[in-house]
C-alpha cells in the first residue's frame, strides 16, 4: 500500500514550487459482510477473528488514476457529480486515507476543512474557537490575538452573544460559519475547503471568497470542493473535474465549469 509522502521544495519561483503532486493515485474502500445494520459490525468483527479470506468483500473503486500537480499560489475547484470522489481525493491528499496505489507528495502541511468536521456540541464557541484554533497548528497567544476576529468573520454574533452559547444551540450555518472562520484565521501551506463556502449568506460566502484570494497571495495553495459554480468561479483559476473517480478534465476554470455545465444539462 502506497503511502502518503511529504516532500520540500526551495529553489523554484513561487509560481512554479509544486505543492501537491498526486502520481496515478487509486483509493479503495472495502466493505466488509453482506448485510446492513448491526450484522454488518458482526460480521467484520468474525473477520478479524477468523482471519477470514476476502470472499464477501465489497471493494469501492473510489478514485482511478488520478496524476496532477498543484503549485504555490493556486486555487484549484473540484467539481463532479455526487460520488465522483471528490472529498475522497481531498482526503488523501490530507493522509487521512491510504492509497491503494500511486503515490501523494505534498511540500508543507495539508488541512481539511469539512463542514462535517466534528466540533465539541457541549462547549461554548469561544472554548470551541480556542480549542479549533489550536488544532489547526495556532498557539494560544495567536488564537487570542485573532479571537475577535474569527467571532466577527463568522457572523455568529449578529443577532445575538451566541459565541457564549454551547455549540449545540448553533444552526447547522452558525457552525460552518465558525468552522471556517477558525480555519481562516491560519495561512496555510495547503487549504482544502469541502463545500465550507456554500454555507451562509451572500455576504458570508462574499467574505470567505475574499479570504481565499488572500491565502493564495500569501504563497498558499488552496482547494474547493462546492456544488456552487458560481463560487467556483469566483475563487478558482484551475478545475478538476472528477467523474466516477477518473480525472476527467483539468483546466482553467472558464473552460472547464462550461464543459461540465454543458454536459449536466443533458
Amino acid at each position: 500500500m502506497a503511502e502518503h509522502k511529504d516532500t520540500t521544495e526551495a529553489s523554484a519561483p513561487d509560481t512554479q514550487v509544486p505543492t501537491v503532486i498526486a502520481d496515478d493515485v487509486h483509493i479503495v474502500y472495502r466493505v466488509y459482510g453482506g448485510n446492513t445494520g448491526r450484522g454488518s459490525a458482526t460480521a467484520a468483527l468474525n473477520r478479524l477473528v477468523r482471519r477470514q479470506s476476502d470472499a464477501g468483500v465489497r471493494k469501492v473503486h473510489a478514485v482511478r488514476g488520478v496524476s496532477f500537480t498543484a503549485y504555490r499560489g493556486e486555487a484549484i475547484g473540484l467539481i463532479g457529480s455526487n460520488g465522483s470522489g471528490k472529498s475522497t481525493l481531498l482526503k488523501a491528499i490530507a493522509g487521512l486515507l491510504p492509497t491503494e496505489s500511486g503515490k501523494v507528495y505534498t511540500n508543507g502541511q495539508p488541512s481539511l476543512l469539512g463542514v462535517n468536521a466534528a466540533m465539541m456540541n457541549d462547549l461554548t464557541g469561544e472554548k470551541n474557537v480556542m480549542l479549533g484554533g489550536l488544532a489547526m497548528g495556532m498557539t494560544r497567544e495567536q488564537v487570542r490575538e485573532r479571537y475577535q476576529e474569527i467571532v466577527d468573520f463568522s457572523g455568529i454574533n449578529e443577532k445575538g452573544d451566541f459565541i457564549t452559547l454551547p455549540m449545540r444551540t448553533y444552526s447547522s450555518g452558525m457552525a460552518a460559519r465558525l468552522r471556517f472562520s477558525i480555519a481562516a484565521a491560519k495561512d496555510h501551506d495547503v487549504l482544502m475547503i469541502d463545500e465550507a463556502l456554500a454555507t451562509g449568506d451572500r455576504s458570508f460566502q462574499k467574505r470567505s471568497e475574499a479570504r481565499v484570494r488572500e491565502l493564495r497571495e500569501q504563497a498558499g495553495t488552496v482547494f474547493l470542493v462546492s456544488h456552487n459554480n458560481r463560487s467556483i468561479r469566483d475563487t478558482c483559476d484551475r478545475v478538476l473535474w472528477l467523474e466516477h473517480g477518473r480525472l476527467l478534465m483539468d483546466g482553467p476554470t472558464d473552460e472547464v465549469v462550461r464543459a461540465y455545465e454543458k454536459e449536466t444539462a443533458r
